[in-house]
């Protein structure tokens, strides 16, 4: 591997994505990428006693049912990469601490899922890993009393809000392998345009994108079309619509290839999201289910995936404190 630009690693020899899992809650089972999931929730609960012991378990279920696909054995699997939304990760904590497998906890908000992947090409393309895996999850409900409001309030939703994804998804990453082959890893900047309003990630994160996108494009030369499609974590409507406008401005048309995880979960007009789908899980579900199904077939040759995150909690909000926000990208290819 080598680094090009100033903040870019491309892999000579790419590591290929061996297999994915997903799982997704109740109304994401109701969304227009249910069919690509390999389980769907009748309920948050899901048999636990709490939101928060739901999610570790869907998370630890996704990995048992992603080294199963695999059929690489458990031993084999020498890191493990996962973080999540809540408090110290304690949903991939709890979720995996079975696992046996050495656990690297990671948090990029809502892009830690593409760092893990990075993170894990980056290990596959040394001496020291032939398989690494990663994995993220968000839920509604859990997060949604974290971030905003406790649900028991009631508060009504302003439109630019979005829908905290609830499930988990993951990714095995060999050193070999026939593809989809992970090509380059571009590790964002932090981006702080002074935004403080918790129920407008989008317009928080979208600055964010915009960064990874140019620092992207200078260093490896390619422009938009190079890829069959972009696509971005959980910016949303309001966030893609953003985007779309900055990237134009700095002279990149993105608008015929590009969509975000977001606004493709769930229908909008139909599920009442506002803004459309957030959370570790929306990139992590429409990658893991939708977007690697489409590589596996062809359908997409070239993908960038760009996700983004808010890097803010409830007591950075009470401390008066904007909204720093990230984005990592990859780029996949066959």
């Amino acid at each position: 591997m080598k680094k090009v630009g100033n903040q870019t690693i491309v892999f000579d020899i790419p590591p290929t994505v061996l297999e994915t899992a997903c799982i997704g809650g109740p109304k994401e089972a109701n969304g227009p990428l249910a069919k690509y999931f390999d389980q769907v929730l009748d309920d948050e609960f899901w048999g636990e006693a709490s939101w928060e012991k739901a999610e570790s378990k869907i998370i630890k279920e996704t990995v048992n049912r992603v080294v199963a696909k695999s059929k690489i054995s458990q031993g084999k699997i020498e890191y493990c990469f996962s973080g999540d939304l809540l408090n110290q990760c304690i949903s991939s904590g709890f979720g995996l601490r079975d696992l046996n497998v050495p656990y690297l906890g990671i948090f990029g908000a809502c892009s830690t899922f593409v760092e893990g992947m990075g993170l894990s090409a980056l290990f596959c393309n040394t001496p020291i890993a032939n398989y690494a895996l990663c994995a993220t999850s968000s839920h509604f409900c859990s997060a949604e009393k974290q971030f905003r409001f406790p649900l028991e309030l009631g508060n009504q939703r302003p439109q630019t809000s979005q829908w905290t994804v609830t499930g988990a998804g993951s990714a095995l990453v060999s050193k070999s392998g026939q593809g989809p082959f992970i090509t380059s890893f571009t590790p964002g900047k932090i981006v702080d345009m002074g935004i403080k309003d918790v129920n407008n990630m989008g317009a928080a994160m979208a600055p964010a994108a915009l960064n990874t996108l140019i620092a992207h494009f200078h260093d490896t030369g390619r422009s938009p079309s190079y890829y069959d499609g972009i696509f971005t974590g959980d910016l949303g409507y309001v966030g893609k619509d953003i985007l779309s406008e900055l990237s134009l401005k700095y002279g990149y048309n993105i608008s015929s290839n590009y969509n975000d995880c977001g606004v493709m979960i769930f229908d909008k007009s139909e599920q009442d999201t506002h803004s459309g789908g957030s959370g570790c899980a929306c990139c992590a579900t429409v990658f893991s289910g939708f977007l690697f199904n489409q590589l596996k077939q062809k359908k997409f040759k070239k993908i960038l995936l760009v996700a983004t995150g808010a890097l803010t909690n409830a007591t950075s909000a009470q401390q008066g404190e904007s909204i720093p926000s990230i984005a990592h990208a990859i780029s996949i290819e066959i």
